[in-house]
Formats: structure tokens, sequence, C-alpha cells
């Protein structure tokens, strides 16, 4: 039995969830999100509840019934309030930009790096720091890693991308290694 999957989903008054047999679909201020539904899960709801409960017995079915639990909080979490990751850029010239509807990353490459911002998600830039925003978690959160994928930051001068708050820890370069 999942410990997520068995308790109920509240559903705030400003949010509208509507069930069918093969997708959910939850409409709140932010926006609308739908996803495909699986085959072994009832959902079901009830007052301003929503209850996910197993069709059948199986070995790995609590796994995807608190996987969906989780998700269905999400969706309902992303069209309330919404997600953010904020990004921060470390190093002497280095720059990003909104361009259109893509992210111009300079970064130390010979070219800058642009970007395609899916859609769905908000980039603003100011000064160093990044924000990424949008309704849907599983987009944001990989959009950021792949902007931070395109200059990760260097364990030894900590240039480059990072998330806002990360900490690099720094090795020690030649010098360290010589003076022994």
């Amino acid at each position: 039995m999942s410990r997520l999957g068995k308790k109920p989903i509240l559903i705030p008054e400003k949010v509208k969830v509507s069930i069918t047999d093969e997708e959910i679909k939850v409409e709140g201020p932010k926006g609308v999100m739908i996803k495909k539904l699986p085959d072994d899960l009832n959902f079901v709801i009830e007052e301003d509840k929503i209850k996910i409960s197993p069709k059948v017995q199986r070995k790995n079915i609590s796994a995807l019934w608190g996987l969906w639990a989780s998700l269905v909080k999400n969706m309902i979490l992303g069209v309330t309030e919404g997600f953010e990751k904020k990004l921060e850029i470390q190093g002497v010239g280095y720059r990003a930009s909104v361009e259109g509807k893509n992210l111009k990353l300079e970064v130390g490459y010979t070219k800058p790096v642009l970007m395609e911002i899916p859609e769905g998600i908000e980039v603003k830039v100011e000064k160093n720091i990044i924000t990424i925003s949008g309704v849907d978690k599983e987009k944001v959160g990989q959009f950021a890693a792949n902007v931070r994928k395109v200059r990760e930051p260097d364990p030894y001068k900590g240039k480059g991308i990072r998330y806002f708050g990360e900490v690099i820890k720094l090795k020690p370069g030649k010098k360290a290694v010589a003076s022994k």
C-alpha cells in the first residue's frame, strides 16, 4: 500500500478538475494542465477530493500509485501557485538575455548559445540571475537543468551556471599540491 496514494488529494476552490477514462484536466488561475492517465489506477472525484486506488494488485503497483498521487498534487499546485527555478551565472564576461522565444547565453564559447524556450515556460533575466517559471514542474525543472548543462560550474574556479544558492566545493589547484 502506498502511503501517498492512500491520502485523498484536496481540490482548492479556485481549481476545477475533470477526469475522463483517458486523461485528467486541471484548470486554475495560472493555466490548464492535461495528463494521460495510466490503465492500472482508478481516479474518483468525491466532493472536493480526488481519491486514487489501484484496479489490480501486482508487484509494483504501490510505486505507480504514489507517483500519480504526487503528479496530481503537483498539477493542482502548478495551476494555483506555479513553479520557479533560479539560476545564477558566475564568470567574467558571462551573461544571458532573452531574445524573442530564445534564451541567449554568452558563457565563454566562441559563439553564443541559443536555447529555444519551451511553450508554457517564462524566462526572465536580471543581471546574472535567470528565473525560469511555469505551471508544469517537470518542464520547468528540465529546462533549468538543460540551461545549467550548457556551462556547468567549474570545480577549480567556480565559473559557470549554477542553481541559485548552490554551493560548489572548489578543488585545490596545482599550487596546493606543489607546496607539499
